[in-house]
């Protein structure tokens, strides 16, 4: 069986609150896109999990789809299964690549074991996983609240619209995105922002994600003789400049036949302007 777990996208973020389990209360309305990773799973006599593509780190059993198959092998009666990973997807970059492919291996199990599990269950499910594993279960844009396994299906009409991405080449874990950010109420819920016309949304619409990694990632991109490099650091230009002892390299070579930064997650236009 071949699957092909997508990637998501968030129209606007909300963290209101910090629980006292650890997670956040949020709202967000979470889109899924036609970029995908590859999954394959086949009957095998014993379990195994390969993966090819783009590396993700982690020791063995580590692996989302792993612990999928092992959640459910703890409560049905299902056989060993092969598992194959084309990982396509970047990881840390908030696309939920990983949680997909989590979603999808309970629902390739669910079907080759004949098993005949609803949603509902499947929802339950895959939030055991992660908070992002529900809303792939079912493929179309949803409102999630809670720590994000709330779901609401919402209608939105996104026809003739298109997606572009722009991958910096940063990971940020969901760890890391969440440090630091100020939960706060929002003076209008998400479903109010997005009842609203397109054309507002881009001002509108918040991730408050954004406003926590904006601060925090400085990211330099040198054109070089060698090829491009692109370098992640809390520096600023002129800091990493000096540390690395370029400064006067700078100034009278053309060791650099480009040299700029920006803000980690600048709008897109920005990048491209600066990068053309």
């Amino acid at each position: 069986m071949i699957l092909f777990p997508p990637a998501k996208i968030n129209l606007g973020l909300q963290i209101h609150s910090k629980r006292s389990d650890g997670f956040h209360e949020i709202e967000t309305c979470m889109v899924p896109i036609p970029f995908y990773d590859i999954l394959e799973l086949t009957l095998s006599a014993t379990f195994s999990f390969e993966q090819t593509g783009i590396k993700i780190p982690g020791s063995i059993g580590e692996n989302l789809c792993e612990k999928a198959f092992y959640l459910m092998k703890s409560r049905y009666e299902i056989g060993n299964v092969r598992i194959h990973l084309r990982k396509q997807i970047p990881i840390g970059a908030g696309l939920g690549g990983g949680s997909s492919d989590a979603a999808h291996v309970l629902l390739a199990l669910n079907e080759l074991f004949s098993l005949k599990l609803d949603i509902e269950i499947l929802y339950l499910l895959a939030a055991e996983l992660g908070s992002d594993c529900p809303f792939f279960i079912r493929n179309e844009p949803q409102l999630a609240k809670g720590r994000g396994e709330l779901l609401t299906p919402i209608s939105l009409n996104l026809n003739g619209l298109y997606c572009v991405l722009f991958n910096p080449k940063i990971h940020v874990s969901t760890k890391e995105a969440y440090s630091g950010v100020s939960p706060r109420m929002p003076d209008k819920t998400l479903r109010e922002l997005l009842s609203l016309p397109i054309d507002v949304w881009p001002e509108l619409l918040q991730n408050d994600f954004k406003i926590k990694t904006n601060d925090s990632f400085n990211v330099i991109h040198l054109n070089t003789p060698t090829g491009k490099k692109i370098i992640k650091t809390e520096l600023t230009l002129e800091q990493w400049l000096k540390e690395n002892n370029l400064i006067k390299k700078q100034k009278k070579s053309l060791v650099f036949t480009k040299l700029y930064w920006y803000k980690f997650l600048k709008e897109l236009s920005y990048i491209l302007q600066h990068l053309s």
